[in-house]
C-alpha cells in the first residue's frame, strides 16, 4: 500500500504505551517527518511498521551527561579512539546482532538497515565508532536534526566494557560544543539513566522540537 504524503495523527491519540500509528513507509520523507515531529518507528520482523511517541520521554541535555571518575580516566588515557561516520553499516549491523538482556531477537530489521543507510547517505543518520587497537568495539547511531539542535539516539552496542559509554560521552561533548539542546533517548533504560538521562513529559519534549 503506497502512501503519498507522510501524515501522522496528533500525539494525544497515542495509546498509553505511546503507540501512535500502524503502517506508512520507511522512506526518507516518512522518517524525517517522524523524527522532526518527535515520532520514531519500532517494530519486529513480521509486524507492520509501528510508530511511537512515548510519554514520558527519556532525554538528556548534552551538558548533563554524567561522566564517572573511572570514565574520566578512560577518556583521558585515550584508551579508545572515537570516530564519526567511518563505518555506519558496521555500527548498525553490530547493533542488530548484539544480544540484549530480556529481548528476543532485534527490532533492527533488514528494512530498517536499508532505510537508515539511505538516511546516512543523505547526511541525516550518523554513526559514532569506538575503536580499540584498530578493532571496532562499540558505537551508536542516530538521526541528527541539526536545524532543531536535537540528536535522536537510536541504538548502541558494545563488545568491550565502557566502549559505548566512551562513544556516547564523546558525542555529548561534541553536541554541547555545537549548542545542541537535547539528546533524545526515547525509552527508559538503566544504562541511559546511569549516563544522566531522565524522563520528561511528552509535551515538554515536543516543545524542544518546535
Amino acid at each position: 500500500m503506497h502512501y503519498h504524503q507522510p501524515r501522522f495523527p496528533d500525539h494525544h491519540l497515542a495509546d498509553e504505551d505511546g503507540l501512535l500509528m500502524v503502517g506508512g513507509e520507511l522512506t526518507p520523507d516518512w522518517l524525517l517527518k517522524a523524527y522532526r515531529s518527535g515520532i520514531f518507528p519500532w517494530y519486529n520482523d513480521g509486524q507492520p511498521i509501528l510508530w511511537w511517541t512515548p510519554d514520558p520521554r527519556m532525554v538528556v541535555k548534552p551538558n548533563d551527561v554524567k561522566v564517572s571518575k573511572s570514565m574520566r580516566k578512560v577518556l583521558r588515557d585515550n584508551y579508545f579512539k572515537v570516530t564519526y561516520n567511518q563505518n555506519f553499516l558496521e555500527v548498525i549491523l553490530a547493533c542488530k546482532r548484539i544480544k540484549r538482556n530480556g529481548q528476543e531477537g532485534t527490532w533492527i530489521t533488514n528494512d530498517i538497515v536499508d532505510a537508515y543507510l539511505r538516511l546516512h547517505e543523505l547526511g541525516y543518520a550518523i554513526s559514532i565508532e569506538v575503536w580499540h587497537e584498530d578493532e571496532l568495539v562499540g558505537g551508536l547511531y542516530g538521526i541528527d536534526l541539526k536545524e532543531k539542535g536535537v540528536f535522536c539516539g537510536e541504538s548502541m552496542f558494545t563488545t568491550m566494557s565502557n566502549a559505548s559509554k566512551a562513544g556516547f560521552i564523546t558525542l555529548s561533548r561534541k553536541l554541547a560544543a555545537l549548542n545542541y539542546k537535547l539528546i533524545d533517548c526515547q525509552m527508559y533504560t538503566e544504562h541511559l539513566a546511569s549516563l544522566g538521562a531522565d524522563e520528561i513529559s511528552r509535551d515538554r519534549f515536543l516543545k524542544y522540537l518546535k
